[in-house]
């Protein structure tokens, strides 16, 4: 999909890329932001099934709108929001509560087993008490909330639409710390949530940085460079880390959207290797290999130390791929027709595939099992699967 982009009309030339209705399901349809053609999704050809892609429980939750909704998991628990209000728990599969929060919402879930946390696109953030459902506080930001929140160290991080990073106390959504950096002309909304690990939040902000910020009081701690900005016009030059980075033991790993992919170590911020790479869709890792799928939907398998090329798979191009999530028995990717697909993590063959329908696969996340996972569809279809 390519669709039309300009700088928001409200706003200062900082503003993003936008209409938001548009351009933001633009982005996460894994489509282009330039051009006026819509690219055909790769057929889908037959394949040699080496594995069974197992429905466990499902459920239906409400459509996403022009949002994206990420849902939350800790072991059997699973949370999840729509775009109309909704909000829902599940135990195994079973609702243990569901409420409306009274308002659209626009961000997916954050939850520490205390409070649940989603946010709306004129700057509310909602908060629920983890056991009830009831609310528990609301508090106003400046800045429209599309990216889930962090909790952490009894703090509430969200980001903006304008990628400010405010901690708010978890007890009543009290202001701690605010963090703001100047804008490039261009950028893309970001749906990546604040990523805390130990004493830091990192953060992947326009111009192709990563930040680490103290958790303590937001202050920088290092910031390392996935992409460089470059082209002539403004357009050309937008460079955003605008997914989730991905972290195992002391390697983060980072792509951006028209740059690279990028690994780190996590003491210093020290870079430890480059790939030209364009992303919107995400990034993850397992014991030896990066996993990106790029901006046609090619998905590209890297060595997690060197950075070399281990093997690309081209035939789900054009599909809208959802970010990749890591299993023990397959990568595991979910395309804009509804199809999961999973591809063996050392050639990039596929070994089992599964129509769930549902409008198209939203978002993926690792739960409950080794082999299992999360997945929610642009229609509010919920479920968890499972590799046998």
């Amino acid at each position: 999909m390519r669709c039309p982009c300009r700088p928001q009309a409200d706003m200062s030339r900082r503003g993003l890329i936008s209409w938001l209705p548009v351009a933001l399901f633009c982005l996460l349809a894994g489509c282009s932001l330039f051009g006026s053609t819509k690219a055909k999704p790769t057929p889908l050809t037959p394949i040699t099934e080496r594995l069974t892609v197992h429905t466990d429980w499902q459920t239906s939750v409400g459509k996403a709108g022009n949002f994206t909704f990420l849902p939350v998991s800790g072991g059997p628990v699973v949370i999840a929001a729509s775009h109309d209000g909704t909000l829902a728990r599940l135990d195994n599969g079973k609702e243990s509560w569901r409420t409306n929060a009274g308002q659209k919402i626009s961000s997916g879930v954050a939850s520490d087993g205390r409070l649940v946390i989603v946010g709306t696109y004129k700057g509310e953030v909602l908060a629920f008490d983890f056991e009830t459902g009831k609310a528990a506080w609301s508090v106003h930001v400046k800045g429209e909330l599309v990216a889930p929140a962090a909790i952490a160290e009894g703090l509430v991080i969200v980001r903006t639409s304008d990628n400010r990073v405010i901690a708010l106390d978890g007890n009543d959504g009290k202001q701690r710390w605010n963090y703001q950096r100047t804008n490039p002309p261009l950028a893309v909304r970001s749906l990546a949530p604040p990523l805390p690990f130990g004493p830091f939040v990192l953060v992947g902000m326009p111009g192709g940085k990563l930040f680490a910020l103290a958790m303590q009081n937001g202050a920088p701690a290092w910031e390392g460079t996935v992409s460089v900005p470059r082209g002539a016009t403004e357009l050309d030059r937008v460079s955003d880390v605008v997914t989730v980075p991905a972290v195992q033991g002391p390697q983060m790993c980072a792509v951006a959207f028209q740059g690279r992919a990028a690994c780190f170590d996590m003491q210093g911020g020290n870079q430890i290797w480059s790939r030209e790479v364009s992303s919107v869709a995400g990034i993850t890792m397992d014991d030896r290999r990066v996993f990106v799928p790029d901006e046609q939907d090619v998905v590209h398998a890297f060595d997690r130390m060197t950075g070399a090329s281990v093997w690309r798979q081209d035939r789900l191009k054009y599909r809208n791929l959802s970010a990749p999530v890591a299993l023990p028995m397959g990568l595991l990717v979910g395309d804009g027709q509804g199809f999961l697909h999973v591809l063996d993590r050392d050639t990039g063959e596929f070994i089992g595939r599964l129509n769930i329908g549902g409008g198209g696969v939203m978002s993926l996340l690792p739960a409950l099992g080794p082999n299992t996972a999360v997945v929610q569809t642009r229609n509010g279809t919920l479920m968890a699967i499972t590799l046998q």
